[in-house]
């Protein structure tokens, strides 16, 4: 796959347990030629974790992109009207996310992202990981997987004894659903 010619955008929201998976799948677009451009939400801004500190998550992202990435609602916003990105991922994409993205709701950056991006008719491309996905955002699920120009990383559940309603995507899937995604079509299967 070469992707030279495509900017994508990488809204990157909680679970922070998957962010060094994440940062992995970064350093490939980035290896396949994209230009990527970070959008960080403000939990991934500001909250350091057991899994790191959250200023060097996000220096380790903008000096892998060559990009300090987007932060503000109002940094985002412009992707829409100036048409920056040819599609947008976003990696993770906790349950919180999917329920405002499902409603409509554009209260941190990567969501304004995904907003505005998506009124270009283009492509978004989400990578769930959420614990309650088969639970309370079942219904999320299936009504992004309806809508125009969503399309989804191919994922299953990640503990099916210890946590029965969580699922996570297969990243290393993200490069073929992306190249998917922009021909229109959802790579298939889904579950995996």
């Amino acid at each position: 796959m070469d992707f030279s010619k495509y900017t994508i955008g990488f809204g990157i929201t909680g679970s922070f347990c998957t962010h060094e998976k994440i940062k992995k799948e970064i350093q490939r677009l980035v290896d396949l030629g994209a230009t990527v451009i970070p959008v960080f939400s403000y939990q991934t801004q500001s909250l350091d974790t057991r899994f790191g500190k959250a200023a060097d998550f996000m220096q380790e992202v903008a000096e892998m992109t060559g990009n300090k990435g987007l932060r503000t609602i109002t940094e985002a916003e412009p992707i829409g009207p100036k048409g920056l990105l040819d599609v947008m991922v976003i990696a993770p994409c906790t349950g919180n996310s999917l329920a405002k993205l499902e409603a409509g709701i554009t209260d941190t950056p990567v969501l304004m992202a995904a907003k505005a991006h998506l009124r270009n008719d283009r492509p978004l491309v989400i990578s769930i990981s959420t614990n309650d996905a088969l639970g309370m955002n079942f219904k999320n699920i299936g009504k992004l997987m309806y809508m125009k120009n969503i399309y989804f990383v191919p994922f299953g559940q990640d503990d099916y004894a210890k946590k029965p309603s969580s699922m996570v995507a297969k990243t290393k899937w993200l490069p073929e659903t992306i190249e998917e995604a922009l021909r229109g079509r959802q790579i298939q299967p889904v579950l995996r």
